[in-house]
């Protein structure tokens, strides 16, 4: 972003206008001028109460800054913004993450799942911006958060606000795969995926997973489900969106590995088990892969006039002087 002049010859000739202005000014005095003097004869003068010689010129030199004013808004400012055109178009990938209170587990090098997952998916996000992500949140239920879309603002403003709990504390896998599908039904993208991050199994719903998956698979989309955490003993800490209480202590994580992997092979796509953070990472960096699309791109340059400040701020400094001036010292000057 850089700022630039349609006429920039107006800059200088308003720097060369003032001085002139100023000059003829002190120099080229009244013809024809006659001092009174406001008092009777052989009385006292009047004489100010305040020094009005500084103030007037004050006043004066704030007039002749109208003048700068006007020359900038006549050479015309403008912002000039470069902005990057996608000439294809990316994917569309939803995201459908787990947010029952296990995912509050902390095993991910002192983090908890949910906050990792909403890391990875952020950084995600912010390598591919030609690409329409969506994103969906499950537990007892699945809703739709944010629809497929290139607008990345407010996916990360519903995606910071997303809270462990807010669905109950299930976990509708099937349920939140067939929302994916009816929301990739009309998409036209070269590449479609679904992208699935739960640490539990199906027990929440009326759709099967495999089933729902199937659908997926059927439709072209590529499903691409990520197991996250590790077993055993997995301490856990959040607060409970509805009563505003502070959860924390222990639970024994597990998941039937060959569950996930069957709903994923029922969609011909991918399953991947991610017990650490590094592992849930390369999960990531191998969806960005599996995903990639070849793309052609073009800059185009944005003007964005501003001139209007310039002769705002000229008239409201040439009112202001005049309405003191005519107003408020009258005859005195």
């Amino acid at each position: 972003m850089n700022v630039a002049f349609e006429r920039p010859l107006f800059i200088l000739i308003a720097i060369i206008a003032i001085p002139v202005i100023v000059f003829c000014s002190r120099f080229f005095k009244p013809l024809f001028s006659l001092n009174l003097a406001f008092a009777p004869p052989g009385g006292i003068p009047f004489k100010s109460p305040v020094n009005l010689k500084y103030l007037v010129r004050f006043l004066s030199a704030l007039e002749l800054s109208t003048v700068f004013l006007l020359c900038i808004a006549v050479a015309g400012p403008h912002v000039v913004r470069s902005e990057v055109i996608w000439l294809d178009r990316g994917a569309d990938i939803i995201f459908a993450i787990d947010i029952s209170p296990s995912m509050s587990g902390i095993d991910m090098d002192g983090r908890s799942r949910f906050d990792t997952a909403r890391e990875l998916l952020r950084d995600f996000a912010d390598k591919r911006p030609q690409d329409a992500i969506g994103l969906i949140a499950f537990a007892e239920d699945a809703a739709i958060l944010t629809p497929m879309t290139t607008d990345r603002p407010s996916l990360f403003a519903r995606l910071d606000t997303l809270a462990i709990g807010e669905m109950g504390d299930a976990t509708a896998i099937g349920t939140s795969l067939a929302l994916a599908g009816f929301h990739m039904n009309n998409s036209q993208a070269p590449r479609r995926a679904v992208v699935l991050i739960s640490d539990g199994e199906n027990n929440s719903g009326s759709i099967h997973p495999e089933t729902a998956a199937a659908v997926l698979g059927q439709m072209g989309v590529t499903l691409w489900l990520i197991g996250i955490g590790s077993g055993g003993i997995i301490p856990f800490s959040y607060v409970e969106p509805a009563t505003q209480m502070f959860r924390s202590g222990t639970f024994e994580s597990s998941f039937d590995q060959d569950n996930h992997r069957r709903i994923a092979e029922s969609a011909g796509g991918h399953w991947i088990y991610a017990p650490t953070a590094a592992a849930f990472t390369e999960a990531f960096a191998r969806l960005d892969r599996g995903e990639m699309i070849i793309h052609r791109s073009g800059s185009v340059r944005r003007h964005e006039p501003f001139h209007a400040v310039f002769i705002i701020a000229a008239i409201v400094i040439f009112s202001g002087v005049r309405f003191v001036k005519r107003r408020i010292l009258g005859a005195l000057v």
